[in-house]
């Protein structure tokens, strides 16, 4: 997911049609560039090079979100088709993390029974948190404080502070950080094979200890 505001002004896109890397394109009715979407940026045309800015999303279940979020409105089309629409999570995917031109891959299935994995990316720490059916990427930063982050009988909790969180929300909900947030890092999903086709340099978390 991006921001389709360039320089401001907001632009409206449309499927080209056609695929880059297997990966499907995008074109701008202003201009009629060509957009790679999973690096958000023109590849062909008057606007190639200028790259959109990245969103933090996330994956998971319509039962999951729903449960978080109950008053969620769902723009869709052809909603008559909506009872006939049944599909099941596939976990087989990766979680794709790219800052300051360095990029790393977490295996879905794996994060997912790791739950909670303190990680960096160059400067910057990470904290992956899955489930079996979602997960949500964040900078594991509070303040100035940098935080490790531990699960213990169902309860989330950062071992600098002994805060607990609502890890969902990236809030903490008592002790010393009560109130304060993560700032939620964006992330892209995507196929491990087509992830290295658009960042061939990528490390990959191999399952490392969570506990710094």
């Amino acid at each position: 997911m991006y921001d389709r505001r360039i320089d401001g002004e907001e632009v409206l896109f449309g499927n080209a049609s056609s695929l880059y890397m297997s990966a499907m394109t995008w074109w701008d009715h202003d201009t009629e560039s060509i957009w790679s979407q999973p690096w958000g940026r023109a590849i062909q045309g008057e606007l190639k090079g200028t790259e959109l800015f990245i969103l933090p999303t996330q994956v998971t279940t319509w039962g999951s979100w729903k449960m978080q979020h109950p008053n969620t409105l769902i723009m869709m089309n052809d909603i008559e088709l909506m009872p006939n629409l049944r599909q099941t999570f596939q976990p087989h995917f990766l979680i794709g993390i790219t800052v300051a031109e360095q990029a790393k891959g977490y295996r879905f299935e794996e994060a997912a029974r790791a739950n909670l994995i303190n990680d960096s990316l160059g400067d910057i720490p990470i904290l992956i948190y899955a489930t079996a059916d979602s997960y949500q990427a964040y900078i594991r930063v509070a303040g100035e404080l940098e935080l490790t982050f531990e699960m213990e009988n169902g309860r989330i909790f950062d071992r600098e502070t002994n805060s607990t969180w609502d890890i969902v929300r990236g809030l903490a909900t008592d002790g010393d950080l009560r109130g304060q947030a993560l700032q939620s890092l964006p992330s892209m999903t995507a196929f491990e094979d087509h992830w290295l086709d658009f960042y061939p340099d990528s490390t990959f978390w191999e399952g490392e200890t969570n506990n710094e």
